[in-house]
């Protein structure tokens, strides 16, 4: 009896143990970042985060913008260089800003009508892959205006 008792009691903690082991949620791998390229797109943001809130700058933010996303998408604050590239281009097509847009490649470049669908594109971006974003309700507000303006 006593044999029979540690027999099943020793298949029950093999059974409980085997059933929580697979009840654990499965860690999913963290990104690999590389130090170097995530310092200086950090970098990038900064001086972006400066352009956008202080100088007005909104070309220049979209030219860091341009470069960080080029050499580093990965970045773990991308959210926000979204936010800042879309409001940027949408201020820019509002001809909004105190940098002026004087050449014909300028002109080309920020047209009102290409500034508007690359801040639909940027704000999109950022609402449907960081939906946990602190920008995300400003983006879609942004993109409602967006919308209602074509």
């Amino acid at each position: 009896m006593k044999k029979t008792f540690l027999y099943l009691s020793f298949f029950v903690c093999l059974f409980v143990f085997s059933v929580s082991a697979k009840a654990q949620k499965q860690i999913e791998p963290q990104v690999q970042r590389d130090p170097i390229l995530e310092a200086d797109a950090k970098h990038n943001l900064e001086v972006a985060q400066q352009y956008f809130k202080l100088k007005k700058a909104y070309k220049a933010v979209l030219m860091r913008f341009e470069e960080t996303f080029a050499a580093y998408p990965e970045f773990s604050k991308m959210d926000e260089f979204l936010y800042y590239a879309g409001m940027s281009s949408y201020y820019l097509s509002q001809n909004k800003g105190k940098q002026k847009i004087e050449t014909e490649v300028e002109k080309k470049k920020f047209a009102p009508e290409k500034l508007r669908e690359d801040s639909v594109a940027y704000l999109s971006q950022l609402v449907k892959d960081y939906p946990q974003s602190q920008f995300k309700s400003d983006a879609e507000k942004t993109l409602k205006q967006l919308e209602a303006k074509k």
